[in-house]
C-alpha cells in the first residue's frame, strides 16, 4: 500500500532525528532551522510480536513483516500559507500523506535552538494548525460558491457538497481543524475524502522529551494533553536523542537493559511506528507455513476478496472462499490440523470482514 505518515512540526523539534530511528534512510539532522528542505521517505518494519511466534512455529524459510511509509517534512513557520520560509512546499508535501505524526518540542536545552526562542509546545503546535486552517479555508471558500451555485440550480450532491463546505467553513473561522466536525453518514465521509483538506487528515502529536520524561512526561507534555483533549488525537512521549542512541546498539539485550534503566518496557520508536500503522487505519492478517510466515497490510473494515487481492489480484478476482484461524487460537494449539480438528478454523465468504490478526488461506478460481 502507498499511504505515509508525514512528520511534521516546527524547526529544530527533533523531526529528522526521529524519522533516522525508525527509517533505514538517513535524514539530515542538525542545530539549525530548515535542516530538512527535501522531504525524506523511508520504509520501516511494523513490530509485530505475534509474527516472531508464528515464524517459532513454523520454522519458515523467510518471514515477511509489514511495512509502513514515513515522511520526513521541511519545517513550517509563521507565514507559511502564504509562502514564507518553505511554506509551500511544505503544505505540497504534507497534502501528500495520508495523517499525520506532529512533533512538539517538549524538552529544555540551552544549546538546541527554537525558532521563536522559547519552548511552548502549546504554542507551536497552533502555529502549524493555524497555517494549516488558513489553507484549508481558502481551499473550501473557492469550491463553496461553484458547489452553492450549483445546488440551487437542482444539483443534489453539490448541495450536499455545499452544505459540508459550509460546516467545515464554521470550524476553520473558529480556529478549529476540519477533522473536529462529525460526520453524518458514509456519503459525507466519501466527500470528505475526495476535498483532501490538511486537517482532514488524522493525527498523533509526538511530545519529545528529555531522557527524565521519557516514563511519566512533563509539564510540556500535560499542556499538550490539555490542549488537545477535544481533538481525538492521540499523543506519544518519546525521548527522539536518546532514542537515536538506542537505535545503534545491535544486541537485543543490551537495547532492553538501557530501557528499562530508563523504566520503559519498549522502544519509544516501537509504539511510534505502531501508532502510525494504526492512525493509518491500517490492521495485519498472516499467512503462516514452512516456506514463509508473512503480515499483509489492509484497511480496517476490508472484506475477504479485498484481503486476498493484497497478494495477487487473481485470488481477489476468483476468491471462493477463504479459511480462518485466529491468531490466538494458532498460537495455542500449533498447527492448522490441530485447529481444525478443535473446530478452530472457519470457513468465511465474500462478505467476511477480516479481523486484525486473521491467519489466513484463500480458495480461488480464475
Amino acid at each position: 500500500m502507498s499511504l505515509k505518515c508525514g512528520i511534521v512540526g516546527l524547526p529544530n523539534v527533533g523531526k529528522s532525528t526521529l524519522f533516522n530511528c525508525i527509517s533505514s534512510a538517513k535524514a539530515q539532522s542538525a542545530n539549525f532551522p530548515f535542516c530538512t528542505i527535501e522531504p525524506n521517505l523511508g520504509s520501516t518494519n511494523v513490530p509485530d510480536r505475534r509474527l516472531d511466534v508464528l515464524s517459532d512455529i513454523c520454522k519458515p524459510q523467510r518471514t515477511i513483516p509489514a511495512t509502513v511509509d514515513i515522511v520526513d517534512i521541511a519545517g513550517l513557520v509563521r507565514g507559511a500559507s502564504h509562502g514564507e520560509g518553505l511554506g509551500n512546499q511544505f503544505l505540497a508535501n504534507i497534502r501528500e500523506c495520508d495523517a499525520i505524526l506532529h512533533v512538539l518540542r517538549c524538552f529544555d536545552d540551552g544549546n538546541v535552538v527554537h525558532v521563536d526562542g522559547s519552548v511552548d509546545p502549546v504554542r507551536d503546535k497552533e502555529v502549524v494548525d493555524l497555517e494549516l486552517q488558513i489553507k484549508d479555508l481558502e481551499t473550501v471558500e473557492s469550491r463553496l460558491a461553484k458547489a452553492e451555485k450549483a445546488g440551487k440550480a437542482g444539483d443534489k450532491q453539490a448541495a450536499k457538497l455545499a452544505a459540508l463546505l459550509n460546516r467545515y467553513r464554521d470550524a476553520l473561522t473558529q480556529g478549529r481543524s476540519c477533522r473536529s466536525v462529525a460526520l453524518l453518514n458514509d456519503e459525507e465521509a466519501a466527500i470528505a475524502k475526495d476535498l483532501f483538506l490538511l486537517t482532514n487528515k488524522p493525527v498523533m502529536y509526538v511530545c519529545n522529551v528529555d531522557d527524565a520524561s521519557a516514563a511519566a512526561g512533563n509539564k510540556y507534555v500535560d499542556a499538550v494533553r490539555e490542549a488537545v483533549k477535544d481533538e481525538n488525537a492521540e499523543i506519544l512521549t518519546i525521548a527522539a536523542k536518546t532514542e537515536s542512541e538506542i537505535a545503534e546498539i545491535e544486541e537485543f539485550e543490551d537495547r532492553q537493559m538501557f530501557l528499562q534503566e530508563m523504566g520503559l518496557e519498549e522502544s519509544g520508536v516501537v509504539r511510534l511506528i505502531q501508532g502510525a500503522y494504526k492512525l493509518l487505519g491500517l490492521q495485519t492478517f498472516f499467512t503462516a507455513g514452512a516456506d514463509e510466515c508473512r503480515a499483509w497490510t489492509i484497511h480496517k473494515g476490508d472484506k475477504a476478496p479485498k484481503a486476498a487481492g493484497v497478494i495477487h489480484s487473481d485470488f481477489e478476482k476468483g476468491f471462493i472462499r477463504a479459511e480462518v484461524i485466529k491468531y490466538d487460537d494458532f498460537a495455542a494449539l500449533k498447527t492448522e490440523a490441530a485447529c481444525r480438528a478443535a473446530g478452530k478454523l472457519s470457513t468465511e465468504g465474500k462478505d467476511y470482514t477480516v479481523q486484525d490478526g486473521d491467519i489466513m488461506h484463500f480458495l480461488f478460481n480464475v
